[in-house]
């Protein structure tokens, strides 16, 4: 289960519905993959479609994050250094 924290993940509808759709294409995208193996596929296609996953779901991520470290700036945030420093580390997770 997700561990649920006081802030929301998102609050701008658009941005939200954007990443859901990038995500969706992703899981989309990843049972290729899955089909590809089951079928036999050579290794070159297959690991492509792979790479396309990683990269869909690590631009995914980067984009929650930017998307919520800007939210915490336009709120004013009293502990804007915190979170900083959290999302900072939530960047360098997907280095």
């Amino acid at each position: 289960m997700a561990k649920k924290t006081s802030s929301s993940v998102l609050t701008d509808p658009a941005q939200l519905e954007a990443l859901t759709k990038r995500l969706k294409r992703a899981h989309g995208q990843l049972g290729a993959v899955v089909r590809m193996l089951e079928e036999g596929r050579t290794c070159e296609e297959i690991v492509t479609q792979m790479a396309a996953v990683g990269k869909a779901v690590n631009t995914a991520a980067f984009t929650l994050i930017a998307a919520n470290l800007k939210e915490c700036l336009e709120e004013g945030s009293t502990n804007g250094p915190a979170v900083s420093d959290k999302l900072q580390k939530l960047f360098l997770t997907l280095a």
